[in-house]
């Protein structure tokens, strides 16, 4: 039998370590939106890497994803529309610091952590977060203005809500960095 062992450490303090025998077993008393999650990533991924009370966590997709984490937890977000986050999805990137408060005005779910060099989307799905990162892109590369990219994302939700996909759904429309994206910052005290 192939056991796992479950480490959940929600809050940075080690709070369990479990044998559980599969993904099934930790997700049967999730929330209903995060279980379904779980259960269409488990198969278009396969197993996670990572499995806690509630956490499930993948490492470098075959989709692009550094890092995608699915929370047992559903956070109200209103933009476009009123839905739950619970999936967050990573990639290497270096944001530049004037970027911040741009892209925190085009989207509360874009994550942007300077020291990893990490950006990541928040959402419902994988869908939205390829449609997070794509327009956050193109913000950052100033292609689109965090108006223009509210409103281009508010397009391609509906359209996807309707069954029409896109690119912007489809995957990540640039190259991801390849290069050392980290910003470790200077020391200031000798």
């Amino acid at each position: 039998m192939n056991h796992k062992y479950i480490i959940d450490n929600n809050t940075y303090n080690l709070l369990c370590i479990k044998k559980m025998k599969n993904v099934e077993d930790v997700i049967a008393a999730w929330n209903d939106k995060p279980r379904e999650a779980a259960k269409r990533l488990v198969e278009y991924y396969g197993d996670p890497d990572e499995i806690c009370k509630n956490r499930l966590i993948w490492h470098n997709t075959r989709d692009g994803w550094k890092r995608t984490v699915l929370v047992n937890q559903a956070i109200p977000h209103n933009f476009p529309d009123s839905h739950f986050d619970f999936l967050e999805q990573v990639i290497d990137y270096q944001v530049p610091l004037d970027m911040y408060t741009p892209l925190a005005k085009y989207d509360g779910s874009i994550i942007v952590e300077r020291t990893k060099g990490e950006i990541s989307a928040r959402c419902g799905g994988t869908s939205m977060n390829f449609v997070a990162i794509n327009l956050a892109h193109e913000i950052i590369q100033g292609k689109r203005s965090v108006e223009d990219a509210r409103e281009k994302y508010t397009e391609l939700y509906q359209e996807y809500a309707n069954g029409k996909e896109s690119e912007y759904t489809k995957g990540f429309i640039f190259d991801i960095p390849k290069e050392d994206t980290k910003d470790e910052d200077v020391k200031t005290i000798s």
